[in-house]
């Protein structure tokens, strides 16, 4: 004797998925109300059925930034977990589904947010030389108006900064990077470039960065480096890692 097959239609395949996702919110939303009354704490939540995101409010800062390091060390031993991500405030872990949950790893997560101490960076020191304005750097006399200083200080004081790069994203071996003095933090442009020169350094909002490719963009672009920041010939591919702090050499200021 046969069990028969009995097919879900495509509207109680719905309804089941909107009320997973409705317990989901339920469970999570409850989870963070508990063990994150602050506001200034993160949340944790479910991104799809294989991954789980823990992400901190903004401001991005170094000592947030450490608490993610040192629970993406701790993530990376869990049980079934396949991959951990760690970004700027926040972090995913993609773990298997068939062999656990995002309701069993959210506690996991929160515990060892709450415990981590933060891992002190431990990349290395790299000095990048860097031609400022001109045709190097368009949008340097912007940046200096904005500022309300003249464009001798930002680059010296842009200049005299030692950065920590946060993370790479937006294309292999773009940088992020923390510890942009805060008389520099300038929004990004209204209207991005189509295209953006390798190696340009720009100021995004709270950060600073480099392009290591010709791409588009709308960070104000104040100066450029010679350094290629991605080769796929090398080992590894990216002149920087997360953790390694930053110091821009001036080579050369140049007039608009």
């Amino acid at each position: 004797m046969y069990a028969k097959v009995v097919r879900a239609t495509p509207r109680q395949i719905f309804l089941a998925r909107s009320y997973r996702h409705f317990i989901d919110n339920v469970f999570f939303t409850r989870l963070n109300a508990v063990c994150f009354p602050s506001m200034t704490t993160p949340r944790i939540y479910p991104l799809g059925d294989t991954a789980l995101v823990c992400e901190a409010p903004p401001p991005a800062t170094l000592e947030c930034q450490r608490r993610v390091w040192a629970v993406a060390s701790a993530a990376a031993g869990w049980p079934h977990v396949v991959d951990v991500v760690p970004g700027m405030n926040n972090l995913t872990i993609v773990f298997d589904p068939l062999e656990t949950t995002a309701d069993t790893l959210a506690p996991l997560m929160k515990a060892a947010w709450r415990d981590a101490d933060g891992v002190a960076e431990s990349g290395r020191e790299i000095e990048i030389p860097v031609e400022y304005g001109g045709a190097f750097g368009p949008d340097l006399d912007a940046v200096a108006r904005h500022t309300g200083l003249a464009r001798d200080e930002v680059v010296r004081r842009h200049a005299a900064g030692t950065y920590v790069v946060f993370f790479l994203g937006f294309q292999p071996g773009f940088t992020y990077m923390g510890g942009l003095d805060g008389s520099l933090h300038t929004p990004r442009r209204a209207a991005p470039r189509l295209e953006v020169p390798a190696g340009s350094v720009g100021i995004g909002g709270e950060q600073t960065g480099i392009y290591p490719a010709a791409a588009p963009g709308g960070w104000q672009l104040i100066g450029r480096t010679p350094l290629a920041l991605f080769d796929p010939a090398r080992t590894p591919p990216t002149l920087l890692q997360p953790g390694d702090r930053v110091r821009f050499i001036v080579a050369g200021v140049h007039a608009g």
